[in-house]
């Protein structure tokens, strides 16, 4: 059996096993209880330190 029919033969098999388990799993984690606080968290982060909306005349900070 040469090289390229054994890799093929790895990646149609055990690699293709490994990534759809890691993409589960990946899923899994991200949709696990208790994670929505986590989630709510970082998606308002860019919020936190807000006091109120930017001046349209003033320049950014640099």
């Amino acid at each position: 059996m040469d090289t390229y029919s054994l890799l093929r033969e790895l990646a149609d098999s055990w690699v293709l096993l490994t990534l759809v388990l890691f993409f589960v799993g990946s899923c899994l984690f991200a949709l696990r209880p208790g994670s929505r606080p986590l989630h709510r968290d970082a998606a308002e982060s860019i919020f936190r330190n807000e006091t109120r909306p930017a001046d349209p005349g003033q320049k950014e900070a640099e």
